[in-house]
């Protein structure tokens, strides 16, 4: 065999070589990246606390573990649920869009408590009837449906019981006047603040709510959650077109608050939380750290990580 010939079979091997390497890289890439997935998506999941709002419970930039297996586990709800992986693992985002995906759930193994700490998909600010942005919020379930909440003073009673205080529970200088507060609680022209706050009936499934000319703007936004078209003219109040004075609650509510009570976004002021928007509670923090610093500043990352925070369990 000439020279050349020789020649073009090695390089035919190599070529070949590369193709199965690549191949079998690509094979197991694809097997852990679904175990990943399912993991992630069923039994446990990262999570980045964004925001000081549970205080000193968690702090900002800690990332939990958080159980998904004890509310039932589900696919992907959203595309951009990617992002939310993306960002835990520090690859930044995609810019994915806000798509809906279908998604099952397994059977819870628990029901939701007063006082647990939750993380769920957040349903969207007090008058969007969806989120322009896929994102997980973390806060403590204060309210199971058909509960009546009441915050009179800060106390939280819940049926006419006082709740107890969580054992982190913050109060941080507070500068917004109570007019102005009124103005962004919910529900809209309730004229409540977040340190007076109902009574207010947590939604149940069946539960019928009376409609009224008076009452229809703080349950429209509701309505078209559950989605129902509902408007009003001239006094009468139609959903779906139909002339109505009642609505029939088609799903079970939850009321969260966080422990850093006077700089929470929660539901008193953007609403209740749909039971079914559970994700999961959170465990254990393993890691502590600035996240706001950016992620090429290693050295300023680690000089913040608050050693003392890693391996605290979630009360």
């Amino acid at each position: 065999m000439s020279k050349d010939k020789e020649h073009e079979k090695e390089e035919q091997q190599k070529q070949l070589t590369f193709k199965q390497k690549t191949l079998a890289f690509l094979k197991e890439f694809a097997i852990i990246f679904g175990l990943f997935l399912i993991i992630n998506n069923f039994v446990v999941a990262s999570f980045l606390v964004p925001t000081g709002s549970m205080e000193n419970e968690v702090m900002t930039g800690e990332l939990l573990f958080v159980n998904k297996f004890i509310y039932g586990g589900t696919m992907p709800r959203n595309i951009q649920q990617f992002d939310a992986i993306a960002r835990i693992l520090t690859l930044g985002q995609f810019g994915l869009p806000n798509i809906p995906l279908p998604w099952f759930r397994l059977p819870a193994i628990c029901e939701v408590e007063r006082g647990d700490v939750i993380v769920f998909e957040f349903p969207g600010y007090r008058d969007e009837v969806e989120s322009k942005e896929f994102q997980f919020y973390l806060k403590r379930c204060m309210a199971l449906p058909g509960d009546t909440l009441l915050i009179k003073d800060r106390i939280v009673y819940v049926n006419g019981q006082m709740l107890p205080m969580p054992r982190n529970i913050k109060y941080e200088m507070d500068f917004v006047p109570p007019e102005i507060d009124k103005m962004n609680t919910f529900p809209l022209n309730a004229g409540w603040t977040k340190d007076n706050y109902g009574p207010l009936v947590i939604p149940k499934e069946g539960m019928v709510i009376p409609l009224n000319p008076a009452n229809f703007i703080q349950w429209e936004t509701f309505i078209k959650r559950e989605g129902h078209t509902a408007d009003m003219d001239a006094g009468i109040i139609r959903i779906d077109g139909v002339p109505s004075t009642s609505y029939t609650v088609e799903k079970d509510y939850l009321f969260g608050m966080g422990d850093n009570r006077n700089n929470s976004l929660d539901s008193r002021y953007w609403g209740f939380i749909p039971k079914e928007n559970l994700v999961g509670t959170p465990m254990i923090v393993y890691w502590s750290w600035n996240s706001d610093l950016p992620i090429y500043d290693i050295f300023g990352r680690l000089a913040s990580v608050r050693w003392g925070r890693i391996g605290s369990l979630i009360k």
